[in-house]
């Protein structure tokens, strides 16, 4: 018989596995220095038992997969303001994400962890490392002891538990997918320029005026602003308001609640010297300016407001933006001015938006210039 190492493909295929993997233990150097079957494998009524288990927890892995697919397509996940109908279902939302993909990752894991320390065998060896590439000889080797593993371990016959697995660790690459690729399935152009990236809940609709509403929290408080009603270097926040939403709490709400509604409306002193930007030149009304509230960079609200240098803070990343330059970012990570919304008073004295904003609300995306004119 030829030497270990030059044997041929008929001659391997000649041997039996047992050979195959004491040959492939030989070529590399393997001493199997102890070896003892699994914990499952001692009896068969402990080897049911643990496989029952087994499949238990796939089954219920199965089962948190299937709950997190339903939750994350079908769970209310709009946002609903406190004390509005469907507000406690609202806030479930996250938390049964949450849980179901705990639950479904742990299961699975419990199973790989049982089913290995149940029927893997305890098996020490030493091996001698050799740097090379692999010959024939050592491919089959290495084919047969992957097979005898397979053996020894039960996997390749327990099919109700192979099966399981493979589609527990199927379904999680599919959750996995599902999370990374859910939000990209809408497609956000679909009403091309009344698509919610260009919109806001300032765009005028039917030619209805309009009107900028102090935001107080309570839909019911309706508060148009007067110019008077703002002292010098005044700030407050505001919400689009029409005449046919009044009494109708559910548009109220929604007003306050859309996250690009939220309205800065600033009064600078007298006599403040303001570089506007090009094409914004006449958004404004005397000295009172109107900016998004919702900081271009990761949309978080720029709340803070210095009025001794007429700057706007976003408190989450430190971006500054100067009211006297058109909202220009002229610190931290934002990259574009805050969008000004166009506003002028109507003859009965109260402000008024002359249309949405001239540019998209909040952080950048990819088609940004496209939506700006």
């Amino acid at each position: 018989m030829s030497s270990e190492k030059d044997l041929t493909g008929p001659e391997l295929q000649r041997m039996s596995r047992k050979e195959l993997v004491e040959l492939g233990n030989s070529l590399d150097g393997v001493r199997v220095a102890a070896e003892e079957p699994g914990r499952g494998a001692a009896d068969a009524r402990s080897e049911r038992r643990r496989r029952r288990l087994v499949t238990l927890l796939l089954v219920a892995s199965l089962m948190f997969a299937g709950a997190f697919i339903w939750v994350y397509n079908l769970w209310p996940s709009a946002y609903v303001p406190p004390g509005a109908p469907g507000h406690t279902t609202y806030l479930f939302y996250t938390p049964l994400l949450g849980i179901t993909f705990f639950g479904m990752v742990a299961a699975l894991a419990a199973a790989m962890v049982l089913y290995v320390k149940s029927f893997y065998p305890n098996e020490v060896a030493v091996q001698e490392l050799e740097i090379g590439p692999s010959p024939e000889t050592e491919r089959f080797t290495a084919a047969a002891t992957f097979a005898e593993a397979g053996e020894q371990t039960g996997f390749g016959r327990r099919t109700m538990v192979r099966r399981l697995g493979i589609t527990a660790f199927g379904i999680l690459g599919l959750v996995g997918g599902m999370v990374g690729l859910g939000g990209l399935v809408r497609n956000p152009w679909e009403g091309r320029d009344d698509s919610p990236l260009w919109t806001t809940g300032w765009k005028p609709i039917g030619g209805e005026t309009v009107y900028l509403r102090i935001a107080t929290g309570d839909p019911t408080d309706i508060r148009r602003v007067r110019p008077e009603d703002i002292d010098q270097d005044g700030v407050v926040t505001v919400v689009p308001f029409r005449e046919s939403e009044r009494g109708d709490i559910e548009k109220l709400r929604d007003a306050e609640s859309s996250p690009d509604n939220p309205v800065q409306l600033l009064r600078l002193p007298p006599d403040t010297q303001v570089r506007n930007l090009p094409g914004r030149e006449d958004l404004h009304h005397g000295d009172f300016y109107a900016f998004s509230k919702i900081c271009t960079h990761l949309g978080c609200p720029a709340t803070l407001y210095d009025s001794q240098q007429q700057i706007l803070l976003c408190p989450c990343h430190q971006s500054e933006f100067a009211i006297t330059e058109g909202g220009r970012p002229i610190f931290g990570p934002a990259a574009r001015p805050l969008p000004q919304l166009p506003i002028t008073v109507d003859a009965d004295g109260y402000f008024v938006a002359r249309g949405d904003f001239p540019d998209p609300v909040g952080p950048s995306f990819w088609e940004i210039r496209r939506g700006s004119h």
